[in-house]
């Protein structure tokens, strides 16, 4: 099962762009734009989530004849996947901080400058 959950960089995509407004219905075309993922990569991706029980979704109640268009499938996080976005967002946090960390005691001492 943690193979399964393995946090992707593009499902890290997805829940930096729903972090943003965690309560929010979210179209699959605006995440996909928020995020840059092409829809080959994010409806895997969503469906994953899904499975984890990290999103529900629901057809978007229009009428497809009025509204000139087709209706969205709209998606949102439950609570565990509102709590599975602050984790990731935290140890996403954390990661980039040790790599800035790695970085810096990589630089070369200037010449002349006492370590």
């Amino acid at each position: 099962m943690a193979a399964e959950r393995r946090i992707t960089r593009q499902l890290e995509a997805i829940v930096r762009t729903l972090a943003t407004n965690p309560t929010a219905e979210w179209a699959g075309t605006d995440i996909a734009r928020l995020s840059g993922l092409k829809s080959g990569t994010l409806y895997p991706a969503l469906l994953r989530m899904h499975r984890f029980g990290w999103l529900v979704w629901h057809w978007e109640k229009i009428d497809p004849s009025e509204a000139k268009r087709p209706r969205r499938r709209l998606y949102s996080l439950t609570g565990s996947g509102e709590q599975a976005v602050q984790r990731i967002m935290s140890e996403s946090a954390a990661r980039q901080k040790r790599q800035l960390q790695r970085k810096q005691a990589l630089r070369p001492v200037p010449r002349g400058a006492t370590a």
